[in-house]
């Protein structure tokens, strides 16, 4: 596809056509087929990410499947179990494939009524950026990803693919946001200028009860549902805000990009729905659900990794500037050059099994289906450019019990989430369907560097 962002006349990918992919709208407990004909230069595939669905039409290049080659076709079955906010994007170099625009959003409608609240309108919104020079894209590479160290962040942000997204709604309506970061890398801050965000949802579904927050934090892959009633006209930012560290300075710097903008017009919205958005719900299925399994957080961890990174032959120079001060979480690229010059072959990304010292790959770890099972990330703050990571398991769902030991108090079916330098993150994951299934860092450049293993549930 041929696209003109900032300026620049791109030549990129898309799916049917579209930048992002088309959204597909569908009923929970809906299965769909989808032909996949693979009309690009390079073997691809698609992964249904978050999605409880076979093990075969997961997409997963070299563990559930082979690749697509250039001109050949794959039939995925998916199954939709869950209410929620899905997505779909390659599972082959992804650095470049969901980069040059592979990604599009499955919405999918609960069957229960009254899942969410009443709102005037729903938006679906995809989050990403692109890297440009003056003129083009900064190049990939050929044979294994460039900016292997912090990930290759954009210097252009796209919201539904529009470096200028707009938005018109009437004064006083409340919208709900299916927000997906597609990012290699970038990390969000959002915020609708000062306007409160009513927190109700985040990967599979709703949270136990709803809760104001000024902005929201979405790493790579994850998904959050908030509510925003837009209650004076004139015009509402969509930001994102974060503290930019500057690696050779050794500061930090208040950056604030401006994603899009949504214009309240005067006249007011129908029906007036300023009553129920200043309730918050409290969910009582999910707490009832969650109830028994929050027993489980005073059981030890039986399964554990340790985040890390291991560098080869990487000049010394380059070296004596990875060893500094970590940071819980890079929300920018600190050191642009020094990033793009080590690529994945000079950089290994690591999932350690804490029990044996089995990396990546040679990580073997098998369940049987019904399984609850407790994990333990730890990401390691003395490794070189310890960094955060979302990790995303395919095939499951799972809840995030414990941080550094704080039990998790309002909790939600999720798919991806985030380790932060130095913390200890416990997850309990329900092993509900069978087959061979991944986990990995899904910051496009650690997962093309290695930082991956597989599990298999019988």
């Amino acid at each position: 596809m041929r696209r003109t962002i900032a300026g620049r006349t791109l030549v990129m990918y898309g799916y049917n056509g579209q930048y992002p992919g088309p959204l597909l709208q569908v009923q929970q407990g809906a299965t769909i087929l989808v032909d996949f004909h693979n009309s690009i230069d390079q073997p691809s595939a698609v992964h249904w990410h978050g999605v409880r669905l076979e093990n075969r039409s997961d997409g997963a290049v070299g563990v559930t499947q082979a690749a697509v080659q250039p001109g050949d076709r794959y039939l995925y079955r998916v199954h939709f179990r869950d209410a929620g906010i899905y997505w779909y994007h390659p599972h082959v170099r992804e650095d470049i494939q969901q980069d040059l625009g592979l990604a599009g959003n499955v919405l999918v409608t609960p069957a229960a009524r009254n899942y969410w609240s009443t709102v005037n309108r729903e938006e679906v919104l995809l989050l990403d950026d692109l890297l440009l020079t003056e003129r083009a894209l900064v190049p990939y590479g050929r044979e294994a990803p460039t900016h292997a160290l912090s990930g290759r962040h954009g210097n252009v942000t796209l919201v539904n693919g529009d470096p200028r997204w707009s938005l018109t709604v009437a004064r006083g309506e409340v919208v709900r946001f299916h927000l997906t970061n597609a990012a290699n890398a970038r990390f969000f801050n959002l915020s609708f200028g000062t306007l409160p965000l009513k927190l109700v949802g985040s990967d599979l579904g709703r949270y136990e009860r709803e809760s104001w927050t000024p902005n929201a934090v979405i790493a790579p892959a994850e998904r959050y549902v908030v509510e925003v009633r837009f209650d004076r006209a004139g015009p509402v930012p969509l930001l994102s805000r974060v503290q930019a560290l500057d690696h050779m300075a050794g500061w930090f710097v208040p950056q604030v990009d401006t994603l899009g903008v949504i214009q309240v017009l005067d006249a007011p919205a129908v029906p007036d729905l300023r009553e129920s958005f200043a309730t918050l719900r409290t969910n009582r299925d999910e707490i009832d659900e969650f109830a028994s399994l929050r027993r489980l957080a005073s059981r030890p961890a039986t399964h554990a990794l340790t985040l890390g990174v291991r560098m080869d032959s990487v000049p010394l120079a380059v070296a004596t500037m990875l060893w500094g001060t970590p940071v819980a979480a890079d929300w920018n690229d600190g050191m642009p050059m020094v990033n793009w010059a080590v690529t994945g072959r000079r950089t290994t990304w690591l999932l350690r099994d804490a029990e044996n010292g089995a990396e990546n790959m040679d990580v073997h770890w098998r369940f049987s289906r019904g399984d609850l099972v407790r994990m333990q990330f730890y990401n390691d703050p003395l490794s070189a450019h310890a960094m955060a990571h979302p990790i995303h398991v395919h095939g499951q769902r799972f809840l995030v019990l414990s941080r550094n030991g704080a039990l998790v108090d309002n909790m939600v079916w999720k798919d991806t989430a985030v380790v932060p330098v130095g913390e200890t993150v416990e997850l309990l994951v329900e092993m509900s369907n069978p087959g061979r299934w991944m986990i990995h860092c899904h910051i496009a450049e650690h997962l093309g560097a290695g930082m991956m293993t597989v599990f298999d549930v019988q």
